[in-house]
């Protein structure tokens, strides 16, 4: 039997056990850096496969080898993080979350047991495929400075050093069974943004002897919108937007300080840190302006992703090859961030989406929302078509 009618085959026949998996991963979910229990399973389940790991990568980080036939003729990665999200799931789902306030709302679960078959495929079938395969098991995607910056800080990319990475990510505006490619720049860079405005709180039927920072705060919001509208290339996508305003005052109490939180995403990294100043100089003017202080903490988080052009157009021939033509898509540009870039900027990269939708129009909510769910013959392809690119590539 040749290789690829193996993989196929082996990915039916582990469908029950990684389902297993995927759903005692999702049962137990575990925030970014706490990833204590899900590395321990990881590290169970290479063990019952006879995979050799190395546990404690940045604390609950694992790395496994996989070597084929001459197995230094080539070394190739492939990544999955293993993270959850502070959401309360609202799936309904037998293997919903244990632990509450915690969830896989972004399919970390689903990457972890696709790698771990992927890796039981290849265990299995290396007498046919050439080099050797590297596993990263990645904690913290969710959360700065990234899993990835630690991982490479503690030498996963070493001892053997591959010549490329693969990762996949869970894509719920695709079915499943269909998977999508983008070589070059795929992916924004991502900042986070957190401003305490202080002001003087009082009475609400007063304000003429305070300081009121909601409203100063409001003003912030508006006057920052010119970074994108008046000060960004038009033809450059660029996106800035607070997601948390906290002030602790009443119907009829202003707060004494309103805190902020917000994200700026850019694909270009000298307009990136030029925007930066933008933010900076009007929020201080904007606050100043209305007789109040603000502390900013403009936190600079993962660059943009770029998928090597040569790896990535290879892995989508492949990727034809085992799914057909009609089963492979292009993707756009997304605004969304990823830690994977820390990876593709060091080493040639692919990172792919892995449509996770039901054909009956079911489980199709977007990534981090309490009823995210995927259609579970997702993970067929997953594990398949990942061993399918670690053994070809």
């Amino acid at each position: 039997m040749d290789l690829k009618s193996a993989i196929y085959n082996l990915s039916k026949e582990y469908m029950p056990e990684i389902t297993g998996i995927r759903r005692h991963i999702h049962a137990n979910p575990e925030l970014s850096f706490k990833e204590f229990q899900t590395a321990s399973y990881v590290a169970e389940t290479l063990r019952s496969m006879g995979i050799e790991f190395q546990e404690g990568v940045a604390d609950t980080g694992l790395v496994g080898l996989i070597k084929g036939k001459n197995p230094e003729s080539r070394v190739v990665a492939l990544r999955a993080d293993m993270d959850a999200l502070p959401i309360v799931e609202k799936t309904g789902a037998d293997y919903a979350s244990n632990n509450p306030g915690v969830m896989h709302a972004c399919g970390h679960d689903v990457h972890t047991s696709s790698l771990l078959g992927a890796a039981k495929i290849l265990s299995a079938t290396r007498e046919h495929w050439q080099g050797t395969i590297k596993l990263i098991f990645q904690p913290g995607e969710e959360k700065l400075p990234g899993g990835a910056s630690l991982m490479i800080r503690d030498g996963v990319l070493e001892n053997p050093r591959p010549g490329g990475i693969i990762g996949q990510h869970v894509f719920p505006d695709l079915p499943a069974g269909k998977v999508g490619f983008k070589p070059g720049l795929y992916m924004a860079s991502a900042d986070e943004i957190y401003m305490t405005i202080t002001g003087r709180g009082g009475h609400g039927a007063m304000p003429h002897k305070n300081i009121d920072p909601i409203l100063i705060a409001s003003h912030v919001i508006i006057a920052l919108q010119q970074v994108v509208s008046r000060n960004s290339d038009p033809t450059m996508p660029c996106v800035l937007s607070f997601g948390k305003i906290e002030g602790l005052g009443a119907t009829n109490i202003i707060p004494n300080e309103v805190k902020l939180e917000g994200t700026f995403r850019t694909l270009n990294e000298e307009w990136r840190f030029k925007a930066h100043d933008y933010i900076r100089t009007i929020t201080q003017s904007v606050v100043e302006g209305m007789g109040g202080k603000v502390h900013i903490d403009l936190q600079v988080g993962y660059p943009f992703l770029v998928n090597d052009h040569d790896l990535t157009l290879k892995s989508k021939t492949l990727a034809e090859d085992y799914l057909g033509a009609e089963n492979v898509v292009d993707l756009s540009l997304r605004m969304t961030a990823e830690d994977f870039a820390y990876y593709s900027q060091v080493l040639p990269g692919n990172f792919y989406r892995l449509g996770t939708a039901s054909s009956d129009g079911t489980n199709t909510y977007p990534l981090h929302h309490p009823q995210f769910n995927i259609d579970e013959k997702a993970l067929e392809t997953g594990m398949g078509l990942m061993a399918w690119l670690g053994a070809g590539v």
